[in-house]
């Protein structure tokens, strides 16, 4: 079988083409043929069933959690992080999801330079808020109606606290194929009850200091792979937080009831991966000088029925399984969660599930089909839980990035017809903050700055060196990490 041959986005001309591209891959994505723009684009409408910390939320587009591995040690800021967030400002996006995830303690880091939020970083992650704030009110007037949450993370399995090529997991359970795949070997590195106990404490600690600095909520961070989405899957797991689906998403609602036990009134969203799949890996048979082999799963016929994913049909794990998904929506509104952002797998081991690119980061594989499919999976898996979930919980899609040209379009169509409340935007974020305030205000687009998916931001971080758009950011392009991130593509390549 050979490497498939993909149409990139970028050559279809017109909204005809890109419906061609869909109807030969049978695939469903909604899609206008023109952008209203002004009063009557349903992208500048606010939303009007929920409000968030007293705002009603301004427009329907969102910028996702962007970071850079370029913080300080110690978890601070640095002047990367000040342009980057006055950039999320300058996106005329109403809902920042997060900025970048924040861990709740020093070991929770997914690199040593991610945001720690303690009080020691809590001046400077405020800059980073004012930032935001005076970027958004310079350009776009009011800042009533902009909502800025913070995402409180531990990376669980995927721990760098001190070193970026070397993990230091806590994991909650173990994982026949992640373990060897990650290099665990031992129970060591598994939390005790205890530890979750002390761990908790650090959530609510972390959402205190939030409030202290003004934001509108936090996110408890259920998604990637990182821990609490990794509990979400902790069947094989004995005590009180692993087994039952009650038990499995304890940690969630002591959090919650914790940090309202406490005083604090901090609004509370969820970033959830909605499905996952097994593990993928480069097909080795179908290799082209040069390059990685399709993503193909990890064998798993001696792992049915498969247990160790959540969204998952444990007899056919290449498949989405909505039944405890739609059952952790509707306990995040039985908690007083507002609004819930869905992705979908994980960066680390099935990136084409969460992150549909045409071109593959460092250490992940070609895509085993046209990433357009994976898009489609992604948006009608939002559309089909929005449509079951709790009618006055705010649905926020993702992996619209890949749309490129017709991500408006799509956008569009999908909040027209109910397939989603919002719309979110992650690394089109980094390369062309303003994208979708400019093709719903009719300004002519800047093409040359639309994301065509390298894959370099992921690349970057993957190889030790700072995320950021290297192919079409000039702020990146003429940094020395750029020419590092080519002798690296180069090598890999040899």
């Amino acid at each position: 079988m050979s490497v498939p041959t993909l149409t990139r986005i970028a050559s279809l001309k017109t909204v005809s083409d890109f419906r061609r591209l869909m109807s030969s891959l049978s695939i469903q994505i909604p899609c206008d043929d023109k952008i209203e723009t002004g009063s009557a684009s349903p992208l500048l409408q606010p939303v009007q069933h929920q409000s968030l910390n007293g705002k009603q939320i301004g427009n329907r587009f969102v910028v996702q959690p962007m970071e850079g591995w370029d913080g300080t040690t110690t978890g601070g800021i640095s002047e990367e992080m000040l342009r980057r967030w006055g950039r999320f400002g300058e996106s005329g996006a109403k809902i920042i999801f997060g900025g970048e995830a924040m861990a709740v303690r020093p070991d929770g880091r997914a690199n040593p330079n991610q945001l720690i939020l303690n009080r020691e970083n809590q001046p400077g992650i405020s800059a980073l808020r004012d930032a935001l704030i005076n970027s958004h009110k310079a350009l776009y007037g009011s800042t009533d109606d902009l909502v800025i949450g913070f995402q409180l993370t531990h990376s669980g399995r995927f721990c760098r606290p001190a070193d970026k090529k070397r993990l230091e997991p806590r994991i909650a359970y173990r994982h026949p194929i992640l373990d060897s795949k990650f290099g665990i070997s031992s129970d060591e590195s598994i939390f005790s009850d205890d530890e979750i106990e002390e761990l908790i404490g650090d959530y609510v600690t972390a959402a205190k200091i939030a409030a202290d600095m003004g934001a509108d909520f936090v996110d408890l961070k259920h998604c990637h792979g990182y821990l609490l989405h990794e509990f979400l899957s902790a069947r094989s797991r004995p005590g009180r937080f692993g087994g039952s689906f009650e038990n499995r998403t304890r940690i969630l609602r002591e959090i919650v009831a914790r940090i309202r036990e406490s005083g604090n009134s901090i609004e509370i969203a969820v970033r959830l991966s909605a499905f996952d799949m097994v593990p993928f890996k480069p097909d080795p048979t179908r290799a082209e000088p040069g390059k990685l082999g399709p993503g193909i799963p990890e064998d798993f016929s001696n792992f049915l029925p498969y247990t160790w994913g959540f969204g998952v049909n444990q007899q056919n794990p290449v498949e989405p399984d909505f039944t405890e998904p739609l059952e952790f929506l509707k306990l995040c509104r039985e908690l007083g969660v507002k609004l819930v952002n869905l992705t979908a797998g994980s960066p680390y081991y099935n990136p084409h599930i969460q992150r549909p690119a045409a071109f593959p980061p460092s250490d992940g594989y070609q895509p085993a089909h046209d990433p357009l499919i994976d898009v489609a999976r992604q948006l009608n898996a939002v559309r089909e839980l929005k449509q079951r979930a709790p009618k006055d919980l705010i649905i926020i899609g993702s992996a619209y990035s890949y749309l490129q040209e017709f991500l408006p379009h799509v956008a569009q169509a999908a909040i027209r017809d109910g397939w989603t409340d919002l719309v979110g935007v992650g690394r089109m974020a980094l390369s062309y903050p303003a994208f979708l305030a400019d093709a719903a205000s009719g300004q002519n687009l800047e093409t040359k700055l639309i994301c065509r998916t390298f894959s370099d931001c992921t690349t970057a971080p993957r190889n030790g060196l700072k995320s950021g758009c290297y192919p079409l950011d000039k702020y990146y392009t003429t940094k020395p990490d750029n020419q590092q991130l080519k002798e690296i593509k180069r090598a890999n390549k040899g």
